[in-house]
């Protein structure tokens, strides 16, 4: 996990096509600039990046899940609840199910959890679209191969 890239996704460690499902795993930085200012002497992640993190998982799905055609932007968040607070050095296991696709719109259903405990969840919808450029739509096969999607990325 690099906060300060927005990569939040260290690796996926499973997507299943058959049931639209894709599960990944994650490591907080025991240091990172983010946490000098959340909060000094008392590092926690931000909520804001507990809800990237399960859009990125998501993300990913909807990518794997259309084969690479189209781009999944974050749209909105229902439902979102933050359980806990997540400090430096957590393991954090990231699921996500597809429950609609279509329209131009896909819906995810995410949840975070660490040592089998949910900690955060939410709804999650995303405007699929044209990759805005070639390059782009390269750099997000790229990553996905880095992070072991590479067998759906076609």
């Amino acid at each position: 996990m690099r906060l300060e890239y927005f990569q939040m996704i260290d690796e996926v460690s499973a997507y299943d096509e058959a049931a639209k499902t894709i599960e990944a795993r994650a490591t907080v930085p025991m240091e990172s600039t983010v946490f000098e200012g959340h909060f000094p002497g008392h590092p926690l992640v931000p909520g804001v990046l507990l809800i990237e993190t399960m859009a990125q998982a998501s993300g990913y799905l909807v990518l794997a899940h259309n084969g690479f055609t189209r781009m999944p932007f974050l749209a909105g968040v229902k439902q979102g609840k933050l359980r806990t607070f997540i400090e430096p050095g957590t393991k954090l296991v990231i699921t996500a199910s597809l429950a609609h696709d279509g329209s131009g719109f896909s819906v995810t259903d995410a949840k975070i959890a660490v040592d089998g405990k949910r900690v955060c969840d939410a709804a999650l919808t995303f405007k699929t679209m044209a990759f805005p450029t070639p390059e782009f739509e390269g750099m997000m096969r790229q990553q996905a191969e880095t992070i072991g999607l590479a067998g759906s990325v076609g």
